[in-house]
């Protein structure tokens, strides 16, 4: 117990929230910046087994933000590399690594397995979709996001407003770290936020972090929020589906121009702007529209809203 007494002296936690949080099993989606610390904060903690999902490899442009990664990692799956670096902080907490995407065919058994979730995947799809889910299970949800030199974590869902109540209307356009740049220190500090909520959550520290957003800006030196317990919830226009939910008859238009094909043969490249003009056929069940991040499958499915009274799904194509 030695491992643990400079946190088990807390009144807040002591031995009964110890056991508490080796009892514990947390969803940790996204194995990037924001996953750097939580993982590394959770599992020091004694955070009993830990799921962490990502498809994606570590890159040399990684590094900057993630140093839980090394040079010699560069290639590997995200998911294996943190395990490792995991095992090696310690080896009382079990970490099941999943190198997958989240996607809406996977997440409800991924929170249906989980006491809390954490979304660290930073993209529309995976936080969307993980709060649709956690909603729907009445699990807990910590989401965050940082890009430059803001970004902010909040706790969602499990009995609190959840990320669409908070943010109903989604941007034109959004940047990304690839595009906008994002500082190290940053994202570090929302991770750690991230993970100083789920650990309030799990110990069960009031006031409780559910309901309350938490904003950081490094340019201004300013640190805010706000709780949004009273926010209503909002009609969600269309959902987000997995590749392999897609069935023969689907209309599938695939927006990315910058792919060279479409992402499969059944889908046809459309780019936005010809949408108020694409021929409609009234034989379709469903019209699924896809992009690389979801964010323009989302505004898309707004445009063709009032000439198709039919079902629209979303896919978001991270990995394409």
């Amino acid at each position: 117990m030695s491992r643990y007494v400079r946190q088990t002296v807390l009144p807040q936690v002591g031995a009964e929230g110890q056991a508490r949080l080796k009892a514990a099993h947390v969803l940790v989606v996204g194995a990037g910046a924001l996953a750097m610390p939580v993982l590394q904060y959770l599992v020091g903690a004694g955070v009993g087994r830990i799921t962490l999902v990502d498809g994606d490899q570590v890159a040399l442009s990684n590094l900057h933000r993630q140093p839980l990664y090394r040079m010699d990692g560069i290639g590997r799956p995200k998911v294996r590399a943190a395990a490792e670096a995991m095992a090696a902080l310690n080896p009382e907490v079990t970490l099941i690594p999943r190198a997958e995407w989240l996607t809406p065919a996977n997440a409800p058994a991924l929170l249906a397995d989980c006491d809390i979730a954490l979304d660290c995947a930073d993209t529309f799809a995976a936080s969307l979709t993980l709060s649709d889910e956690a909603r729907a299970q009445g699990k807990p949800l910590i989401s965050a996001s940082a890009l430059g030199l803001s970004g902010y974590a909040g706790g969602f869902c499990g009995g609190a407003p959840s990320l669409r109540a908070v943010f109903p209307d989604l941007p034109q356009t959004a940047a990304t770290c690839d595009t906008a740049g994002v500082l190290g220190p940053v994202v570090g500090m929302i991770g750690a936020a991230q993970a100083q909520m789920a650990l309030s959550v799990l110990l069960g520290l009031t006031p409780s972090p559910l309901g309350q957003l938490l904003i950081w800006d490094a340019a201004q030196w300013r640190m805010s929020g706000f709780r949004f317990d009273s926010a209503p919830e909002t009609a969600r226009a269309a959902g987000f589906i997995a590749e392999s939910q897609i069935t023969p008859r689907d209309m599938v238009i695939d927006l990315r121009a910058e792919a060279p094909t479409p992402f499969s043969p059944q889908a046809r490249h459309v780019p936005p702007e010809a949408l108020p003009d694409l021929p409609l056929p009234a034989d379709a069940p469903r019209i699924v529209l896809a992009c690389r991040t979801g964010l323009r499958a989302h505004h898309a499915a707004n445009t063709l809203r009032p000439r198709w009274p039919g079902e629209i799904a979303l896919l978001a194509l991270p990995g394409a």
